[in-house]
């Protein structure tokens, strides 16, 4: 009995002594550091959004890609990533120019979803109304979005980035 309690009273500090080293690799609550903000630079687009890229007589109408119609959120006030079983949820919070966004998604910045110089790299997205909707207050145009990650997807990544019009915030490993 002695012994299990001994036990039992050791791997309780060892994992409390965890959740206090802050600088620890061993501790899960420092996996990804706490995410900050960044400014953005705009490069221009090499090809034309508006020129359609299949076009043609022999094109096939039955194979078009639904195209998502999303546009950027103007600012990223918040960006959480949690480890989960197999990979980890990043998870981001944006705030739009009005209210009434909806099919918000976080978007991969290129279209194989691979890190560039460890760095994966997603768009915070949503899809305006057509019709005239109010500003409101800040918290009322506050949507968020989350993508599940993959230990695969994962794998060679330092950094998380998610951007929007005005701000981009970045989560390091």
């Amino acid at each position: 009995m002695r012994k299990t309690f001994s036990a039992i009273l050791v791997s309780t500090l060892v994992l409390t002594g965890c959740a206090t080293v802050r600088d620890s690799r061993v501790n899960p609550f420092n996996w990804f550091g706490t995410a900050r903000s960044e400014p953005i630079t705009r490069q221009e687009a090499s090809t034309n959004p508006l020129i359609p890229q299949r076009t043609g007589l022999f094109s096939s109408s039955r194979n078009k890609e639904v195209v998502y119609a999303g546009r950027p959120f103007d600012q990223i006030i918040d960006l959480t990533i949690e480890e989960v079983p197999g990979g980890a949820v990043v998870r981001a919070t944006g705030r739009a120019d009005r209210q009434g966004i909806y099919e918000v998604q976080l978007t991969p910045a290129n279209e194989d979803e691979l890190p560039v110089d460890g760095v994966l790299t997603y768009r915070l997205e949503g899809v305006e109304p057509s019709e005239a909707t109010a500003i409101g207050t800040p918290p009322t145009r506050e949507v968020t979005a989350g993508r599940k990650l993959t230990n695969q997807t994962l794998a060679g990544v330092t950094t998380i980035r998610v951007e929007g019009l005005r701000n981009a915030m970045t989560s390091r490993r």
